[in-house]
């Protein structure tokens, strides 16, 4: 994986996925050998709306590789809240940090900041646009689990406005996978989403009900219909809880099937969902250290390769 910044799912082959995944492997069994690799570098989180996963799981794959890291905090309490721009708060904090994890509401903001800075950059989700460390920690999930060829997987929710959806639907192009995708006419893929795939040659299907498909799948990847991302709150209020899944649902499954979420989740996953053999999402979450340790490993030894700094790891 040759890249400065990670921007967009679609900018990875299937080469890289499988470096940083093969990678992340390595850490999971070995976490004491990338222990202070990069001790002395530090890691900015910039996240423009709330979270708590990729936040945390990004602040603590760091300090397990030895980097120390700074907050922005909240935007009320930053420059942003007197009018600083964008490209501005970037410029200013590259002077402060070796790599850069930015979310923001709009996108395209991840896409700016690479283009202002010289230090890596993650994007940690902009608006409805991509989420591509999420889908490398998804993909590392789904391969534990199934392999990433020859695989049938439905993604169902939000579609639309699934920023996480976007950027794992691209990535599984690389890969022999059969796509369907589940949601209420109005949040189905956006039609830019949909070209793309088509572009690639991928396999997709489209539907509105779960139940037809479900003894196909391998894995379900269930996301929660985004309030936040609704421009009217009444047509949130028209769709949610249509799309729910609940024990009893996963009867017809087969007794292998993977079921996932980015989280959080609301009411789209039953709880009784968690005591099933089905249920992966928390261990899904937790698969966010090694991969964004071996993330930030990959595009910090990218950015300097000759430097010294760290300790040599077999690969």
């Amino acid at each position: 994986m040759r890249q400065d910044h990670l921007i967009t799912a679609t900018q990875l082959s299937r080469d890289d996925i499988e470096a940083v995944l093969d990678r992340a492997r390595a850490v999971a069994d070995d976490p004491a050998a990338y222990a202070d690799r990069h001790a002395g570098r530090v890691l900015a989180l910039c996240f423009f709306e709330p979270s708590t996963r990729t936040r945390m799981s990004f602040d603590s794959a760091a300090k397990r590789l030895g980097m120390n890291t700074i907050d922005m905090g909240d935007v009320d309490s930053s420059s942003v809240s007197k009018g600083e721009s964008l490209s501005d708060t970037v410029r200013v904090i590259e002077g402060y940090a070796d790599a850069l994890v930015l979310r923001h509401p709009s996108e395209g903001a991840a896409t700016l900041a690479g283009e202002r800075v010289d230090v890596p950059v993650v994007n940690a989700g902009d608006g409805a646009g991509q989420h591509p460390s999420q889908t490398l920690l998804d993909l590392h999930t789904i391969r534990e689990d199934h392999g990433l060829d020859d695989l049938t997987i439905g993604i169902m929710g939000d579609l639309k406005y699934g920023r996480t959806v976007h950027s794992l639907a691209a990535a599984l192009t690389e890969f022999d996978a059969n796509q369907h995708f589940i949601s209420p006419e109005s949040l189905r893929l956006p039609r830019s989403v949909r070209f793309d795939l088509h572009e690639t040659g991928a396999q997709i299907r489209e539907h509105e009900e779960l139940d037809p498909i479900i003894d196909e799948l391998d894995v379900l990847y269930v996301t929660r219909i985004q309030k936040e991302r609704f421009p009217d709150e009444n047509e949130y209020h028209r769709v949610a809880g249509e799309y729910r899944i609940d024990a009893e649902t996963l009867d017809a499954a087969a007794d292998d099937l993977t079921v996932m979420h980015p989280l959080p989740r609301v009411d789209e996953i039953a709880p009784d969902v968690d005591d099933t053999d089905h249920a992966r999402y928390f261990e899904q979450a937790h698969n966010g250290i090694p991969v964004r340790m071996a993330l930030l490993d990959t595009l910090l030894e990218n950015a300097n390769p000759d430097g010294d700094e760290g300790t040599e790891v077999d690969r």
